[in-house]
């Protein structure tokens, strides 16, 4: 049997990875059954179970992309010029970059991956993994603003990062919820309002 090229492999992944994630965006991850992703995808079972064995195989690397996605988001790539702490909406959101919440779709995936991650000991270790990193990178957006005299110094930076990684999840969730109604410049500018409120 000739082997296929390792482009119409990764090509196949792909089509069952997007099946599928249209299918969780739909159902759930638990109401989806692997049918439904046969289905979606329009392939046999045979062709998917070659590139994954089960339900919670996909599961994992749509969470792993997901969680990719979240790790890029907070990437910044001039840390000498950082974006305004009350701008770390636009990094989430995306100016220069495919954005993360620019669809109700995106955002219902990743509150999924959340939630599966209460089960999944390792997905877990993963997620916790990228927020690690995203903290990380918004900390040092932090003390980028503090050397700058934006911020006061003795502000702790990880207090400072972990919330605003919590207004960004709070706004994921609102748009998972809301969907388009959870408006993105009126949520940008009620932080940049509460921002700067002075003590």
């Amino acid at each position: 049997m000739a082997r296929m090229p390792k482009e119409h492999l990764e090509a196949r992944r792909r089509q069952i990875l997007d099946a599928a994630r249209r299918c969780f965006v739909r159902n759930g991850f638990h109401a989806t059954s692997m049918q439904d992703v046969l289905a979606e995808a329009g392939l046999s079972a045979g062709a998917v179970y070659r590139y994954f064995k089960g339900k919670d195989d996909i599961i994992a690397a749509i969470a792993s992309e997901s969680l990719g996605e979240v790790a890029a988001a907070f990437r910044v790539d001039d840390a000498e010029r950082p974006p305004g702490l009350d701008d770390i909406v636009d990094l989430l959101l995306g100016v220069d970059r495919p954005p993360l919440a620019a669809s109700e779709e995106s955002a219902r995936l990743l509150i999924q991956v959340w939630s599966e991650a209460l089960r999944s000991p390792s997905l877990s270790e993963k997620l916790h993994e990228v927020m690690e990193e995203a903290r990380a990178v918004v900390g040092d957006l932090v003390r980028a603003h503090q050397r700058r005299g934006l911020l006061p110094a003795d502000v702790p930076v990880e207090e400072v990062a972990g919330v605003l990684v919590a207004v960004v999840h709070g706004f994921l969730v609102q748009r998972a919820v809301y969907g388009g109604r959870a408006d993105t410049a009126a949520f940008r500018d009620g932080l940049r309002a509460l921002m700067s409120v002075k003590r």
